[in-house]
């Protein structure tokens, strides 16, 4: 193999291992290739990456050779943290978030049934990161209006569908993780139910499928 091909190889398994590889490994992966191809293609990367002001270093460490970023990036980088810190969703929105994903349409006055306080304030919050829309106005007296997920709200879990939605459990734990890292929690509100404990209250407006299909063929 030319070193204008493998030398590219070897970046591409560089990035995707994360952890330090050593040598031995990367002949075990790239079939055919000696061992000293594979260390003059090592260090051709990191000269060229040394020489290039790039924000990305090839070092040598643990026995082997890792992609790396520069020691210079670390205050972008707190930055960046700091940016995808603040956008995460606290617990609260996660819990009323779910809510509506499993009974949508839903209207506030049954979310905060279930939730037990005022969820203007988060409905709000959730529509502004457009995870959250009016899908229209329940036939009651009042016409309160109903919300729904959007696409950005399967983007957000990874999912395709509705039908993929993960359980109530995993929605708990998601809400659980999202504070990992950040200042403590916000506090749950005196009188607020516990989101787990309200779950036989849960009861669906019809399958998933079926929700699929109305909300994200609307507008």
């Amino acid at each position: 193999m030319e070193n204008h091909e493998l030398k590219p190889i070897v970046e591409a398994l560089l990035f995707v291992s994360g952890d330090p590889i050593s040598v031995d490994r990367l002949r075990d992966v790239i079939s055919g290739v000696d061992k000293q191809e594979i260390e003059a293609a090592l260090q051709e990367l990191k000269k060229e990456y040394a020489e290039s002001n790039r924000g990305l270093q090839v070092i040598e460490i643990a026995g082997g050779y890792q992609l790396s970023t520069r020691i210079e990036m670390a205050p972008w980088i707190k930055e960046m943290e700091k940016v995808k810190a603040a956008s995460r969703l606290s617990k609260p929105g996660l819990e009323t978030l779910a809510i509506i994903a499993y009974k949508q349409p839903a209207t506030r006055a049954e979310i905060e049934m279930i939730r037990g306080v005022d969820a203007a304030g988060v409905l709000k919050t959730l529509m502004e990161r457009k995870l959250v829309k009016i899908v229209g106005r329940k036939e009651v007296a009042g016409r309160p209006m109903m919300y729904g997920t959007t696409r950005e709200f399967l983007q957000y879990f990874g999912l395709s569908n509705l039908t993929g939605l993960p359980t109530l459990k995993e929605f708990s734990e998601v809400a659980d993780a999202e504070q990992d890292g950040l200042a403590p929690p916000p506090f749950r509100e005196e009188g607020e139910a516990d989101f787990l404990s309200a779950a036989p209250e849960m009861e669906s407006n019809g399958s998933q499928e079926e929700k699929s299909e109305a909300i994200y063929s609307s507008p």
